[in-house]
């Protein structure tokens, strides 16, 4: 099972007990999924100059934000200048340190 990034410990801890009875066939799927959305920290579609303001606010370079997304500087680049969006881990990562900072993947 992939890693899951919370929210909270305690929203940790009251999604590891629904998924327990989601398992057992106490919480049907539906609800499961309400859990996920409420729980997991989510992907949020960010416009260039988010993405600007988080690596400002983060106080690093382009080149040196690109290595700890683990991309080239030039997609860095093209992201903030709206030429093409993140998406998959990259855009995970993106919405972390929005909300937690870039020590929360360093």
């Amino acid at each position: 099972m992939a890693k899951r990034k919370y929210r909270s410990d305690a929203l940790r801890s009251v999604h590891k007990t629904v998924d327990g009875l989601h398992r057992v066939g106490l919480v049907d799927k539906k609800t499961m999924h309400r859990f996920d959305d409420s729980c997991l920290t989510m992907v949020e579609e960010l416009r260039p100059k988010d993405i600007v303001a988080i690596r400002k606010r983060a106080g690093v370079s382009q080149g040196v934000f690109a290595r700890h997304l683990n991309v080239a500087p030039t997609l860095v680049s093209q992201w903030e200048r709206g030429e093409r969006h993140p998406s998959g881990a990259a855009a995970k990562l993106l919405s972390l340190i929005k909300h937690k900072g870039l020590d929360a993947i360093a």
